[in-house]
This record gives structure tokens, C-alpha cells and sequence, in this order.
């Protein structure tokens, strides 16, 4: 969420931000609202002044003044009800649309609608050139025992799911190394270093409150995409939700950022959007695994772009380490969500498909969502900031797929990339016995 008066005095910066978002947002209809607000609010303010001050001279009247004060001050609270009624309805809308307002985004961003518009940065490995025709994850997977769709449809419906044998070891292999990947961060030698590089590891709720949605930005815009309990809470589809309302209505001293967290949790998602696509394997689930970075950094511009590149950089290594080819893009206006200022994707090489296929996303917000959750430190000065949050993959399933894929060898088996053989227990290839 923006400062109202930030957005009254950039109206025209809020409009080219939504244009490049491609968002239809009409900032000319919220400023008359909080026209409307301002003028109510003055309004009640002065009758409920009025009030207090009848109130006290009633204290001090006479019988008689007492009367034709009270038979006054009963027609003031009834016209004061009206307009604290009217004001509540108001402040109703003017919210709705204040959490609509979208972000805006960054001058490196490039134009276009959606995905396919989304630039190339750069790339890395070399794309492996089989001297067969590659078989996909679902046709290695199965062909080893490592998976079951037909049972896992049976018990939890379609986008289901067992993983089995190897397939559980591998993806408790890629935990463990990204686990161990971002503790060697704080292994620094200086207490300061270690301070700044080091990562918090955390376990977070995947069943959350409608507030903390609501602060980062998932809701009311994707409501359609989140599974909602009957207690009114909802399943998230990222552990960034739970993780960026951890600190949810506090403030923090400078001296504790950058806050680097490394959130685990559940995944789910109805992919609701999505009917017709990638509806066999593990592409598009609906429930899967997920390792979050998060971070809270000072309110600048500059640190912020920081933490983004460093996200990036930390995923990259992963990748790099595991040996699959990945691009980085930068994402186009029309790929951006309502808070994000710029966003990369990383794309994993998928050799059965001959393309790339999102990996990672790696996003900055200023303080578009800490303004939502209320997350503030004091400056040297004693000056209250809202602080800035990013956050970017460290791990999902789907670097899982790109390995099998990337990995298969002639024979159908599978090579175990060298930094995990330690976590698969010494095993080098999956190979049917």
C-alpha cells in the first residue's frame, strides 16, 4: 500500500504505473474519495468538538438552560450519527480502493503485456545435447518407482501426487544442501559479517490469517487462487506470507537489519487460472515444498537493489552448483503483481520440452507491504521508517524436474550431481535394480 499523500501528489506517477502494470485503476476516483473522507472526517471531527463543549456547559446550566440544551444537543447526535455513518461507508470504499493501488514499478522495468514480453538477461551452462531423445521427468520418474499419479489422484484429487524411493531422497537431498548452502552465509569471519550475512532458518504456518494475506499483498487481488477454510483462514501458496508477517505490527531497531530469513513450509495453490496447462507431472501441483528467502533491509532505494541482486546471486549458485542450465529475464510491466517494483525469474533448462521454465522469482517492494503489516524501525535520529522487504525462491520442486531431465543418460538412468551425493548416502546414479 502507498501514503495516501505520496499518491495525491503523484497521481500522474500512480496512472503511468498502472498503465505499465497493465492494471485498470482509476487514481482520479480514489483521489475524489478521499476528498469525500477529508471533508466527512473535518466534519465530525468539529460536531463531536461541538458536542463535548454542550456537554460541559450543560454541567454548569441552569433547570431550565439544562432542558433546551439537551433537546439541542439531541438534534447535534443525530446529525452526527448521519455523518459518522456515512464517514464509516466511505472509509469502507476509500480502503478497498487504497489496497488496489498498485506499486510503482521500476524505470529499468521493460514494457509489455505478459510473460512472453519478459527480457533476457543472461544465461548460464550449456543446454545438453542427447544423442537420444530426451524423456520427460513424469516417463524417468515413473520408470523408477519415484512417483505415483494414479494413486495420487485417487487420494487427493487431480494434480496429485505420491513421491516414492529415490524421488523422496533426491528431494530431501536438494533440502539439506540449500539448507547447508545458506548456513556456510553466516560462517564469516568478523561478528559484523556474520550478522549481516547470516540466515535465520525457519519453519512457518501455511495456514494463515485473512491480515497478513491482506499485507503482502496476495489479497483481495488473488483471492480466486487460495484455498479458504471454513474458519475463514486460507492455505498459502508461499512461505513469504507467514514469514514477511512475522514481524507484523512492530518496530525494529535499525541495528537489526538486514533481517535474512530462510522460510520452509507447505505449498498450496488451486491454480485456478491455470485450467489446461501442464496438467501432467510436477510442474503445476497443487501441493508442494517450498524454501523462501526473505528479507527486511532499510528503507533505501539502494539497499533494496542490493538485497534484490543478492537474492538473485544466492539462487543462481544453487543452480550453478547443481549444474542445471538456467536464463535469468527481467520481468515486463504486464509480469509485475500489484506491490512488486521489479522482478526476476530465473528458468531452468526442461530438455523434453526444449524451453525454459521458471524456477525462482526474485522480487523487491519498497515498502508496499510493510506499510500493509505496519513493520517500522527508528533511524539514528529517532525518525519512524517503514522498512523494505524482498523475497526470492531458495528451492521449489521444479529444480527438482529440470535435474531428473537435465541428468538422464542413455540408459534411463539418472546422475546424481556431484554436491548431493553426500546427502543421497554416496549414491551416484538412480538406476533401475
Amino acid at each position: 500500500m502507498l501514503d495516501i499523500r505520496f499518491i495525491r501528489e503523484n497521481k500522474e506517477l500512480i496512472a503511468l504505473g498502472a498503465k505499465k502494470k497493465h492494471i485498470d485503476f482509476d487514481v482520479d476516483a480514489l483521489i475524489a474519495l478521499d476528498d469525500k473522507r477529508r471533508e466527512l472526517l473535518t466534519a465530525v471531527e468539529a460536531k463531536r468538538a461541538e458536542q463535548n463543549a454542550v456537554s460541559e456547559k450543560i454541567l454548569a446550566a441552569s433547570p431550565s438552560e439544562k432542558v433546551t440544551m439537551i433537546a439541542d444537543m439531541k438534534e447535534l447526535k443525530d446529525s452526527l450519527q448521519a455523518q459518522e455513518d456515512e464517514l464509516k461507508e466511505i472509509l469502507k470504499q476509500w480502503q478497498l480502493l487504497m489496497v488496489s493501488v498498485p506499486n510503482i514499478p521500476d524505470m529499468s522495468v521493460p514494457e509489455g503485456k505478459d510473460d512472453t514480453d519478459n527480457m533476457e538477461l543472461r544465461t548460464w551452462g550449456d543446454t545438453p545435447k542427447f544423442p537420444f531423445e530426451p524423456k520427460s521427468h513424469i516417463d524417468l520418474m515413473l520408470a523408477h518407482d519415484m512417483v505415483d499419479f494414479d494413486r495420487g489422484t485417487k487420494v487427493a484429487g487431480f494434480r496429485g501426487y505420491f513421491l516414492k524411493n529415490d524421488g523422496v531422497k533426491l528431494q530431501f537431498a536438494l533440502w539439506n544442501f540449500v539448507q547447508d548452502f545458506f548456513a556456510k552465509k553466516g560462517a564469516t569471519a568478523s561478528p559484523e559479517e556474520k550478522r549481516v550475512n547470516s540466515w535465520t532458518p525457519m519453519v512457518v504456518p501455511s495456514l494463515v490469517r485473512r491480515e497478513p494475506f491482506m499485507g503482502t499483498g496476495y489479497l483481495p487481488q488473488s483471492e480466486e487462487d487460495l484455498y479458504k477454510t471454513q474458519d475463514g483462514e486460507y492455505l498459502s501458496g508461499t512461505a513469504e506470507v507467514a514469514t514477511m508477517a512475522y514481524y507484523m505490527d512492530e518496530v525494529l531497531d535499525k541495528s537489526q537489519l538486514p533481517i535474512k530469513m530462510l522460510a520452509f513450509s507447505p505449498a498450496f495453490r488451486r491454480e485456478a487460472g491455470s485450467h489446461g496447462k501442464d496438467t501432467k507431472g510436477l510442474i503445476r501441483v497443487h501441493e508442494f515444498y517450498k524454501l523462501e528467502q526473505v528479507v527486511l533491509c532499510e528503507a533505501s532505494h539502494a539497499e533494496s537493489v542490493k538485497y534484490h541482486e543478492e537474492v538473485t546471486t544466492n539462487a543462481e549458485e544453487i543452480m550453478q552448483a547443481l549444474g542445471i542450465p538456467y536464463r535469468i529475464v527481467v520481468n515486463c510491466g504486464g509480469d509485475l503483481g500489484l506491490g512488486q517494483v521489479k522482478k526476476y525469474d530465473i528458468e531452468a533448462w526442461v530438455p523434453a520440452e526444449k524451453k525454459y521454465r521458471e524456477t525462482h522469482s526474485a522480487s523487491y517492494f519498497h515498502d508496499f507491504q510493510t506499510r500493509r503489516l505496519n513493520i517500522r524501525y527508528k533511524d539514528e535520529d529517532g525518525k519512524m521508517k517503514f522498512v523494505h522487504s524482498l523475497n526470492n525462491t531458495a528451492l521449489s520442486g521444479r529444480p527438482m524436474i529440470a535435474l531428473i531431465e537435465n541428468f538422464q543418460q542413455e540408459d534411463g538412468s539418472i546422475k546424481i550431481p556431484d554436491v548431493l551425493v553426500p546427502y543421497m548416502g554416496g549414491q551416484t546414479i538412480i538406476k533401475k535394480n
